[in-house]
């Protein structure tokens, strides 16, 4: 489905359906939204899903809970990365908070049984069938399993000044970035380069640089065969293990552990 708008008529085409699609996508997809609630999961890569305030990176093994009506739009770098898109509708008995914010949390065992049960699934399923008792249960079970947020979600800003802030971050990754260093590099003060993040971006200055830091190593541990120490210097440790703390921090996971996840 490579129109934008078959692919919306048929997302809410029936709005008392589950809509299962299971399926490689080639490129992404327009900002857009629908009146479904949306569990998408990610397997074999990292996916990108970008909103008009964040943009959120979603590793193998792990889904985000879209909830209807929420602009969005999806990306990814890998030629292996496989979705599976589940549709829920909105007029349903659920109403946990979970549903109202958009959350990225590890796939579990059990939503792994679950999802491998469904195996070649396609299309809508109205309620009646067994096949959308189990997807029904399915999205039950999602606040229950009180899983942790995977938190790595960089602000984005339209700020001509803090844009090419970004971007010299972004290119110097590996260099020891100080808050001092960027002020005189922009020729603002430190209360100034301060004041920008906090109302631009609502984050620090050093929480931006690490979520950085880490986006930059999620990518080389899936697209490199640097070591786990090649990537901390590179993306501007000294330390293995203040690397090792920090990602740990943000992903609720090791890089070896995050390494194995994605192979």
């Amino acid at each position: 489905m490579n129109d934008i708008k078959e692919l919306m008529h048929k997302v809410d085409e029936h709005e008392d359906s589950i809509l299962f699609l299971s399926q490689q996508l080639e490129q992404a997809l327009p900002p857009h939204d629908h009146q479904k609630g949306q569990l998408l999961l990610v397997f074999g890569g990292i996916a990108y899903l970008q909103t008009r305030e964040k943009d959120f990176y979603i590793p193998s093994n792990h889904y985000i809970w879209i909830p209807g009506a929420y602009t969005h739009s999806l990306m990814f770098n890998a030629q292996d990365l496989y979705i599976t898109n589940i549709y829920f509708p909105s007029t349903d008995k659920y109403d946990d908070p979970f549903y109202n914010e958009l959350g990225i949390y590890p796939v579990s065992k059990l939503l792994s049984e679950i999802l491998n049960f469904a195996g070649q699934w396609y299309g809508n399923y109205f309620e009646g069938s067994w096949e959308y008792e189990v997807l029904s249960t399915l999205k039950h079970l999602l606040p229950k399993e009180n899983l942790k947020k995977f938190s790595i979600q960089l602000p984005t800003t339209d700020d001509v000044r803090l844009k090419k802030i970004t971007v010299y971050i972004k290119d110097n990754l590996q260099e020891a970035l100080t808050l001092a260093h960027i002020a005189d590099q922009f020729g603002l003060s430190i209360r100034s380069t301060t004041r920008l993040f906090n109302e631009k971006l609502q984050i620090s200055f050093v929480q931006y640089v690490k979520m950085l830091r880490v986006i930059h190593a999620m990518q080389l541990l899936k697209d490199s065969d640097m070591s786990i120490s090649e990537i901390a210097y590179e993306v501007g440790y000294s330390s293995i293990a203040a690397f090792s703390n920090t990602f740990q921090q943000l992903t609720n996971l090791r890089p070896t552990e995050f390494k194995s996840m994605i192979q």
